[in-house]
């Protein structure tokens, strides 16, 4: 919890003063009626006091106070919101090497599954496209809420030659910065945008990985990275077994650079969970909350409860 006018707690003070106070009349009070010798005329002249009751009449009014007090240096706590407008393209990669049986079935159909999962968990509001890339990048779905229209392009996907993950980089940030200029007019700042890249190889074509880091922070738009796959995943090609395995070093580098999150996933299950977080982290944001009217409805409350309590043991408010 965080305050958002801090400065209102140095009022804390004045109710510390006011039950020292208390406390100082209670001394000074047994104090006057010790000078009573003739305990038998003490009883008969004091009536018998609620003791305890009244102090703790007393102590309920003063938390109350306190709440009040806090309520002035509006406390907040951190809440997760969903995020407004944001977009997010999830660029997949459709090489051969996702033909792999390292992971079960495949690495493409494990994909497949986990890519849908991510639809699924993705709040509605946030905005969603796919890209594809193999060989080249393609713009399969613009950014859109109609999450059908993923799921559909993510079941029709086909394999194809080669790895072009800096293409599918200035691919998805072309799609993103084309969808958000038509949500924003001149001098506005544009909504958040992030690109999940999941793949599990090398790039083997196209522009370099390091030309994708620049233009992405140029754009400032992270790039959460997925390496998929094993260090021991194979392909068989023309009858012989190539091996394939995951680039997990190009693949962290991007996200580091760009400031987005790197991820491993060398099962489907552990690939629905990568995506589970992702989305979590896409689609909300921890914002401050201000929370002071609760303290205003519990100092009020005790207040009352404290008064009710003092006037119904003692018959005075305080």
């Amino acid at each position: 919890m965080t305050f958002q006018s801090p400065v209102w707690l140095l009022a804390l003070l004045a109710v510390v003063a006011l039950v020292a106070l208390y406390v100082l009349l209670q001394l000074r009070r047994k104090a006057y009626a010790a000078r009573f010798t003739n305990v038998a005329l003490l009883g008969s002249l004091v009536p018998k006091r609620p003791g305890w009751r009244r102090h703790l009449a007393f102590g309920v009014v003063a938390l109350g106070l306190a709440g009040l007090v806090v309520s002035l240096a509006v406390p907040s706590a951190q809440v997760r919101v969903p995020r407004e407008r944001a977009t997010v393209v999830m660029a997949v990669d459709v090489s051969l090497s996702m033909q792999a049986t390292d992971i079960d079935p495949t690495r493409f159909q494990a994909m497949q599954t986990a890519a849908k999962k991510f639809v699924d968990v993705l709040p509605a509001r946030i905005n969603l496209g796919l890209v594809s890339f193999a060989g080249t990048a393609n713009t399969l779905v613009t950014p859109t809420t109609s999450r059908p229209q993923v799921r559909t392009a993510i079941d029709n996907l086909h394999l194809a030659e080669s790895t072009a993950i800096g293409e599918a980089v200035f691919t998805s940030l072309s799609a993103i910065q084309n969808f958000q200029s038509t949500l924003t007019g001149s001098g506005q700042k544009a909504p958040p945008a992030r690109i999940v890249l999941l793949s599990d190889g090398y790039n083997t074509v196209g522009r370099a990985d390091t030309q994708a880091i620049a233009a992405a922070r140029a754009a400032s738009v992270p790039v959460s990275t997925i390496a998929f796959g094993t260090d021991y995943g194979t392909l068989s090609l023309d009858g012989e077994s190539v091996p394939v395995p995951v680039d997990r070093s190009t693949l962290k580098n991007i996200a580091d650079q760009t400031g987005g999150s790197y991820h491993q996933a060398a099962t489907a299950q552990e690939l629905q969970q990568v995506y589970k977080d992702l989305g979590s982290q896409i689609g909300y944001a921890n914002e401050p909350k201000d929370i002071s009217p609760w303290f205003v409805r519990g100092g009020v409350l005790l207040v009352l409860l404290g008064a009710a309590l003092s006037l119904l043991w003692t018959n005075r408010l305080v």
